[in-house]
Formats: C-alpha cells, structure tokens, sequence
C-alpha cells in the first residue's frame, strides 16, 4: 500500500472516528451520564491516538511535498491536536459544548479538505 493509499484510508477512518464522537458527546449530554473511563474512554482514545500519530505524519508529507491547495502543515497539526482532544472530551458530562463541537468542526473540516484534495 502506498503512502497516498494509507494517508487516505487514515482520513476516512479518522472522518468516521470525528463523527462518532460528535455522537457520542451528544448521547453523554442528553443522559447526563459520563462513560467509564478505564473501560471505554481510554481504549477508543488509544485506537484513536495511533491512527491519528500516523496520520499526523502522512499528512503532513503529503502537504508538504504536493502543496495541495487551501491546505498547510500547520492545520494538519492543529486537526491533530483537537482530534486527541475530542476523543477524551466526548465522554464526559462537563465538557463545554461549544468548545467541543468548534474543536469537532474543525477536524471535520480539514479531515474532509483533505479527502477532496486526495
């Protein structure tokens, strides 16, 4: 599999992962109940974490060397950050949600910039 292939593949999972979370930072919300953190936050923060660490570096590669258009290294690192966040933030009830869902947004966005210019 080449680069290209994988950094593509890692956008789609990570889109999938960013959507997901949006869920479930809602689900956490409406019930008022925080998830289990041993048992739920930490193992899906860590699938997160290992996709996004790799992604982090393909992308930005990618950026770098084919100069896609309206896209920078520096919002590639920024994406990556706020996705480490949101994957531990989603899970509880005291997470503000306008921060949340501006951090969301934001991955969502370049996550999917990134997929149209791929």
């Amino acid at each position: 599999m080449t680069n290209f292939q994988r950094l593509k593949e890692l956008t789609e999972e990570l889109q999938e992962s960013a959507n997901y979370l949006v869920d479930i930072f809602q689900k956490v919300k409406s019930t008022g109940e925080s998830e289990d953190f041993y048992e739920v936050v930490r193992p899906y923060a860590n699938k997160v974490a290992d996709w996004n660490a790799e992604w982090k570096d393909l992308a930005e590669e990618w950026v770098k060397t084919e100069k896609p258009l309206y896209l920078h290294p520096s919002q590639i690192s920024t994406a990556s950050d706020h996705l480490e966040v949101i994957s531990i933030q989603a899970f509880f009830k005291e997470t503000s949600k306008k921060r949340f869902l501006d951090s969301a947004k934001s991955v969502q966005f370049i996550l999917q910039t990134v997929l149209d210019r791929l």
